[in-house]
């Protein structure tokens, strides 16, 4: 196959769902304004996406939707799931924001890795479940302002891992992906960059952050991004993809130079953010390959792509290295 006809293959890795979008306010039991950047994991055997939403007072909380498929029949909590509590954890005075949720089977437990919104800015804050009824609160895990953060599932050489987002006192400065270890979930260590954004007209040149949390395969860890590009009319907000090393997640093994995932059907370009898609929860089916990627359309609703989880590693492998 020639350069072109194998680019135009590689660009339509994945597909959008044609139910799109699957989640809308209009769906939702209760008022509410906005639901968008669901966290996604796999639940008794149902999918479940952790949403967050806004209310129309402006502040966000989380409520859970479930669904057998994945993709229809979405059972929405009759109120929401969790309310922030500025009076316990003054820290989410102004709402909790986009979760994202890993699967620690040392602990038997989810967690939850999210943003609280405090009067010093956007902060990480964690809590922990069984069953996505009743969260512990663990409080503060990286101060003020620092976003887009998940947990990786399992420990490396005894330390749980964290990628983060810290937000650049200059609004001129890249924002890069760094990552920080701990040993117990409470005191965190070793933070380093280890994705950084490009420089000059790329996609991704003025900020990137992740999206799902790190999905493990046997090539390495699959990352998806969120990378922005600043234009004369205002933010892009388009996806790309990354491979980090299984036993080293320091070490990026690929990085896609083009954005694989943007925004293009009207619910992802007008809404209360225009032009934005933002996957923020991923779902994999290894009996069928499916990977679905839940993201946030436009900050207004809940849109799903799809691809062949062995497409995506195939064409990583075909990127420059890390």
């Amino acid at each position: 196959m020639n350069k072109h006809g194998d680019y135009l293959q590689r660009s339509e890795i994945f597909k959008r769902y044609p139910g799109n979008p699957i989640l809308t306010p209009e769906k939702w039991p209760y008022r509410t304004n906005a639901v968008f950047n669901p966290g996604a994991v796999q639940h008794e055997s149902k999918t479940l996406l952790l949403n967050r939403v806004e209310g129309m007072d402006g502040l966000s909380h989380f409520t859970v939707a479930r669904s057998k498929d994945g993709k229809t029949d979405w059972t929405i909590d009759s109120e929401p799931t969790v309310l922030p509590d500025p009076e316990s954890h003054p820290e989410e005075i102004w709402g909790i924001e986009d979760p994202r949720v890993v699967r620690l089977e040392e602990l038997d437990e989810y967690a939850v890795t999210y943003t609280s919104y405090s009067r010093e800015g956007p902060l990480v804050s964690m809590a922990l479940t069984k069953d996505f009824r009743t969260f512990r609160r663990q409080g503060v895990i990286m101060p003020p302002e620092n976003k887009d953060a998940s947990l990786f599932p399992r420990k490396f050489n005894g330390r749980w891992a964290l990628l983060h987002r810290p937000i650049p006192v200059n609004p001129a400065a890249r924002a890069h992906i760094w990552l920080s270890f701990s040993p117990d979930l409470i005191h965190w260590g070793e933070h380093a960059v280890v994705m950084e954004a490009r420089e000059g007209g790329w996609w991704d040149a003025h900020k990137i952050g992740l999206g799902p949390q790190p999905i493990e395969t046997q090539e390495g860890w699959l990352i998806v991004y969120h990378g922005v590009r600043l234009t004369a009319s205002g933010s892009i907000y388009r996806a790309g993809l990354a491979l980090f090393d299984l036993d080293n997640p320091r070490r990026v093994i690929y990085r896609s130079n083009e954005w694989v995932f943007g925004p293009r059907k009207d619910y992802e370009r007008v809404g209360d953010v225009s032009d934005v898609t933002f996957p923020s929860g991923a779902v994999y089916d290894a009996a069928t390959d499916e990977l679905r990627v839940y993201y946030g359309a436009a900050d207004t609703s809940v849109g799903l792509i799809t691809a062949k989880l062995s497409d995506v590693l195939d064409y990583l492998k075909s990127q420059p290295g890390g």
